[in-house]
């Protein structure tokens, strides 16, 4: 856990370490409650028990069913107004180049009027790049809480920008082995980019109708929240100025997500032309074995007539039967070999 104290003029900040002792969780307590005027905290948890998340959840006020949602990390993406609190659920995403594959985690980002609750899942740090992006530009402090919502929002969103071009470079070197030469059947790998691919859409696309409500205030009265209360976007005028950043992060989102679907349909594309490849390998293997087929065929056949002992065939005592049976054998074969060596077939 760690707890930090900004300032919302001076940008300064001060930052505290803490446990997962509960002492430690009511230090954080105790400091959120002794917040001066023009001040805010930032409290973010990695993974934390059950024990010391019942015990902020509770000091808090949280609602029961945002502070459930905290603890599951397979929630879809969403937010959620509680209340004076909003709760923006958020799949964090990074493509690993070793093994080809997406992986994903849960950033639950809550915003109350004077603090900030972050409660991550997975490998991913989007909160604390976020945390380093705020001080290295401390005037965005001084929107508030809102601001730390926007920097995390802009940390997700462009680490998935990030993913799909390495998930685009995937694409590319799985093509270039797809149309070579090698008669190399690549199915497998590209179902298996596919369905990373499907994983990404599934982190992408859920959020790509969220920003677009917080920036338009989409719970206007007939659309509440779980607790029946009216869901708005970030609440007061700090948002209506940070309105302008939340519409950069929400074009950014849009370009990835057609990013995402472009992907998809060209695997698509890519995977019906390994099926054709495919195809096509096995007709020209039927071809080969057919036309080696008829080219035996010939000498089989003639053979196959001497060997029916007949008792009376003249070129059995003939002196020349025996050169002229073989060489009609060769020139039959041979020139069946040209004919399919023309075509193709061989």
């Amino acid at each position: 856990m760690e707890c930090v104290r900004y300032e919302e003029r001076s940008g300064r900040s001060e930052t505290v370490e803490c446990g997962p002792e509960e002492e430690e969780c009511r230090l954080v307590l105790k400091r959120l409650h002794g917040l001066a005027e023009g001040e805010f905290a930032w409290v973010r948890l990695a993974e934390p028990s059950d024990a010391e998340w019942g015990l902020l959840a509770r000091e808090l006020g949280l609602h029961p069913l945002a502070a459930e949602d905290a603890l599951q990390p397979h929630q879809r993406p969403k937010y959620e107004r509680f209340g004076e609190v909003l709760a923006v659920a958020l799949k964090t995403l990074w493509y690993v180049d070793e093994d080809r594959a997406v992986e994903t985690g849960q950033l639950m980002v809550f915003v109350g009027p004077r603090y900030v609750l972050t409660v991550r899942h997975g490998a991913a740090e989007p909160d604390c790049e976020a945390a380093g992006r705020l001080e290295a530009d401390p005037d965005m402090l001084r929107f508030g809480p809102v601001s730390v919502l926007h920097a995390v929002l802009d940390v997700v969103v462009d680490s998935y920008s990030d993913s799909a071009v390495r998930v685009r470079a995937a694409l590319s070197q799985l093509e270039d082995r797809v149309f070579s030469t090698s008669r190399v059947d690549h199915t497998e790998s590209i179902y298996s980019l596919k369905r990373e691919v499907r994983e990404f859409r599934d982190a992408v696309q859920p959020l790509v109708p969220v920003l677009p409500q917080l920036l338009t205030g989409a719970g206007r009265p007939g659309s509440s929240g779980r607790d029946g209360q009216d869901r708005q976007g970030p609440p007061g005028e700090s948002a209506a100025a940070l309105l302008p950043h939340f519409r950069d992060v929400a074009d950014h989102l849009h370009r990835t997500d057609t990013e995402i679907r472009s992907l998809d349909d060209l695997l698509n594309s890519v995977l019906d032309a390994q099926q054709a490849r495919v195809g096509t390998w096995q007709n020209d293997d039927m071809r080969r074995i057919s036309a080696w087929a008829a080219i035996f065929a010939v000498p089989t056949m003639v053979a196959g007539v001497y060997g029916m002992n007949f008792e009376h065939m003249p070129e059995l005592g003939w002196s020349f039967g025996y050169p002229l049976a073989v060489g009609l054998m060769a020139l039959a074969s041979g020139a069946l070999y040209r004919a399919f060596r023309r075509n193709g077939w061989l």
